[in-house]
């Protein structure tokens, strides 16, 4: 049995030996190196372009100008395509733009022999503009006026939805209700993977070549063929390690341009690499997002009716656009359940800033802080328990969601609740913290959290595997989910090994997709991997099986139904487990038979069409330092119900990278833009405040092991769910510890101290 054991990573000896091989190692020694020129206005359009003295200078090869690029808007967010217009990402960009729409747009291209002829010919180049009014907020860009980033967008609102469940007029008519209401902000923030966005590409065979640093290669050779004009045949994507992404490179980003770098000079290898700052403005960022939530409640803490009003920016471009605001929305309708009514109105609305796209989350870190604060900031109102009232309006168990079909089949909620009450002392520190005095305070604040596994039914959900039989008995798969650092590969080995009956070190996963020879697959996005691609590996090692014991059945003479692959061994089941031969010496005879010779392989296609949900929470317990309106976090724990555990520390991993990242999103991140000039001022590794090792406690995980009916191994979602709940369990601590509830995050010293003196402390 391989499932639900800790066995080491299949790639740590690789990435602790530095033998792995990500894309800056297999760069050609003779490569040209590719550079961005970046626009220096933050909305209007590039008039007039003077490359005369870049051009002359020594070691420069090309250089390509917005007016010089194929006239192709195309769409860059890693989204399954759909031959339905309606459920196709916004085509909105082109290699270079000349419309510049943030600053620090891609208006030119520099080719040169190295980085110093590169950074010179930028230097050389002169730009003149045509400025227009910065818009850097929703409510700027959709100000009656307000000059358009994309002329099809009125008012630029990319999109906007409203849905209703209920009559929410009717429902608020009801006599006595308490009307509850609160504004919450989320800021912009970067993922801040070690692995910088790289890329080179060549032609070959009059094809174009692009080896990347990308979570989706099949998704990036489809954008990349559209953003060329070209078949999607000539284009091929190499994905070799990845040292990070959290959802940034769930987008096409210089691909294309990389693709056209090469195209131009007949097929010359070149490299594009950004700079730590160039990351920072010029890929993606967490939408930052303004919600206002309007509830109306019986004075007993039942929810009667809730109307939800987001705002969500979208900087420059579309990437993954509305889908961000729309996931949140549905944390809303479903994690608490109103009585009569719940309205949503949403806005996706183009921003001058840097593009949001997908980030660890994808939504509902923004919703969840949202709704878990105006939860917690109702309940301290009612002066009633927090947790109690959660479960007084909680999804029940038995609840099915009429769209997704998802049930909820366990009382994870509960027992995820009890998990960490008692290991944060709950009850005890509640009682303890609740009259203090003085400068310095703790508090104690938990949070709840919604998650989806994997698109469907928004988007399809497919995944191919490939499984060959080598002559030892090992075997080799592909799949064209990616490794990007969260343990798939040996995840994927796991379920090999579990359902095929073979040792964990027979099994050799193919790590590196080529979309040439890689079985199709929709890469790594929206915790996906382990739950459909686990579907694929089932299915398909179960025909290898069954081809294998086919085989086997002819050499031994033996039925089929008796047989079966224990360890790597052929045994006969009917005779306690007896071992016939070796699966290693059943494979070399029947690739070698004279009268049945046959390689051994199985490939399968996996549509799936199921969803499930995962559940959990996070408790925090923090000291406040009210005249340096600093938070100090002291303990934190988070409890998941991700199904059955594949790999108990993966499983922990995963957790407490996602818990840091929340500690950051709650406590010290955010992209901070010139208000003037729209720059960014703080896009690098100094001056943003990324979360540390310095700035943790100790990180508790538990889990809740409820099998999932619907996924091949009984596993769900866990890649992004512990990103989720620990921004407001931070936050609602600070409530307890203070009597303040603050609704912006990060909760720095300039957001807490103003809201310190509003309440009287200071």
């Amino acid at each position: 049995m391989s499932i639900g054991k800790s066995v080491p990573r299949i790639d740590a000896y690789e990435k602790v030996t530095g033998r792995a091989q990500y894309t800056g190692d297999l760069v050609d020694r003779n490569v040209l190196i590719g550079k961005v020129l970046h626009a220096t206005i933050a909305n209007g359009l590039v008039t007039k372009m003077d490359i005369s003295k870049a051009e002359k200078l020594p070691g420069v090869v090309k250089i390509i100008t917005c007016f010089d690029v194929p006239d192709i808007p195309f769409p860059t967010a890693g989204h399954p395509w759909s031959t339905d217009p309606a459920h196709q990402d916004p085509a909105d960009r082109k290699l270079l733009n000349c419309r510049v729409r943030f600053y620090g747009d891609d208006i030119a291209a520099v080719i040169a022999e190295d980085e110093v002829a590169a950074s010179r010919a930028l230097r050389g180049i002169t730009v003149e503009y045509e400025s227009y009014p910065l818009l850097l907020t929703p409510e700027e860009a959709m100000r009656e006026g307000a000059s358009l980033l994309h002329e099809d967008c009125p008012h630029n609102i990319l999109k906007h939805t409203t849905v209703e469940d209920g009559d929410f007029e009717a429902a608020i008519r009801e006599p006595g209700l308490l009307k509850f209401e609160g504004r919450y902000e989320t800021p912009m923030v970067q993922h801040c993977h070690i692995e910088p966005v790289i890329s080179f590409a060549y032609l070959e065979s009059g094809r174009v070549v692009v080896v990347s640093s990308t979570q989706i290669p099949h998704i990036v050779r489809r954008i990349v063929a559209q953003a060329l004009g070209l078949p999607w045949g000539k284009v091929r994507i190499l994905k070799p390690y990845v040292g990070g992404g959290f959802g940034n490179k769930q987008d096409a980003l210089y691909e294309p341009l990389n693709a056209f770098m090469t195209m131009q000079l007949g097929g010359r290898p070149v490299k594009l690499e950004l700079s730590r700052e160039e990351i920072f403005f010029a890929t993606r960022v967490r939408h930052g997002e303004k919600i206002h939530l309007t509830s109306y409640i019986r004075p007993n803490g039942r929810l009667v009716a809730r109307k939800y009003t987001a705002y969500s920016n979208q900087g420059a471009y579309g990437s993954h656009g509305h889908g961000i605001a729309a996931k949140g929305t549905n944390v809303f309708r479903q994690l608490y359940q109103d009585e009569k009514a719940r309205l949503v109105d949403i806005f996706t609305v183009y921003t001058n800033t840097t593009t949001a796209g997908a980030m660890r989350g994808y939504g509902v870190p923004q919703a969840v802080f949202a709704i878990e604060s105006h939860i917690e900031d109702m309940a301290k109102t009612l002066n009633m328990d927090p947790i109690k009232f959660r479960f007084m309006n909680l999804m029940p168990v038995g609840f099915t969601d009429p769209f997704t079909k998802n049930v909820n089949y366990f009382d994870s909620f509960r027992q995820c609740v009890e998990k960490c009450k008692t290991y944060i002392q709950w009850d005890e520190k509640r009682k303890h913290y609740q009259n203090q005095t003085g400068p310095v305070r703790r508090g104690v604040g938990m949070s709840l959290f919604w998650y989806n596994t994997a698109v469907w039914p928004i988007a399809i959900e497919i995944s191919s595997c490939r499984m060959v039989l080598n002559q030892d008995g090992s075997v080799q798969i592909q799949l064209g989910e990616t490794e990007i650092g969260q343990g798939a590969d040996t995840v994927f080995a796991q379920m090999t090994s579990e359902t095929l009956g073979i040792p964990l070190e027979n099994v050799h996963v193919v790590s590196i997709q080529d979309t040439d020879i890689t079985p199709f697959g929709t890469g790594a996005y929206a915790s996906r991997q382990s739950y459909v691609g686990g579907m694929a590996v089932q299915q398909t090692a179960r025909m290898l099986k069954e081809k294998i014991l086919r085989h086997a059945s002819e050499h031994t003479r033996m039925l089929v139904s008796n047989l079966d692959i224990l360890d790597g061994t052929i045994v006969l089941t009917s005779y306690n487990n007896k071992a016939l031969l070796s699966l290693g010496e059943l494979a070399t005879e029947v690739l070698y038979s004279p009268v049945h010779a046959e390689h051994l392989t199985a490939e399968s296609t996996l549509q799936a069409k199921s969803n499930a949900y995962s559940f959990g929470c996070a408790f925090a317990e923090v000291e406040v330092d009210i005249p340096f309106a600093k938070v100090k976090l002291l303990d934190m724990i988070n409890a998941h119900d991700c199904g059955r555990l594949l790999n108990p520390q993966l499983a922990q991993a995963q957790v407490h990278g996602g818990m840091s990242m929340a500690i950051g999103y709650g406590l010290t991140e955010q992209l901070r833009y010139d208000e003037h000039t729209g720059k960014l001022l703080n896009g690098n590794l100094l001056d943003y405040k990324l979360s540390t090792i310095m700035d943790h406690p100790h990180l508790e995980t538990v889990f809740v092991e409820n099998y999932e009916p619907t996924g091949a191994y009984g596993n769900k979602a866990l890649g992004e769910p512990p990103a989720v709940p620990g921004a407001p369990a931070i936050r609602n601590a600070l409530l307890h510890a203070t009597g303040v509830g603050v609704n912006t995050i990060p909760l720095t010293p300039h957001i807490l101290f103003p809201a310190f003196k509003k309440a009287g402390l200071l």
